[in-house]
């Protein structure tokens, strides 16, 4: 009875070990996904400010000429 008692105790210890290696191995994984994604998202919200930037500098650009344009008049 030792003997077989033994088994399932050795086989239950190695079965939550592989559950607990397996549930930790996803879990990193989804971490890093989530944290990728936090990433392009902020890539993506980074290259929108630099365009709307963009267009700011060039709408003054052009407001300033004007102004100048009036002003040598």
């Amino acid at each position: 009875m030792s003997s077989s008692s033994s088994k399932l105790v050795l086989g239950l210890s190695c079965s939550i070990t592989i559950g607990i290696v397996s549930y930790v191995h996803l879990k990193q994984q989804a971490d890093r996904e989530k944290m990728h994604e936090g990433v392009v998202r902020d890539m993506e919200r980074q290259q929108k400010r630099k365009i709307e930037n963009l267009y700011l500098l060039e709408k003054q650009n052009e407001l300033t000429k004007k102004l100048k344009r009036e002003l040598g008049s």
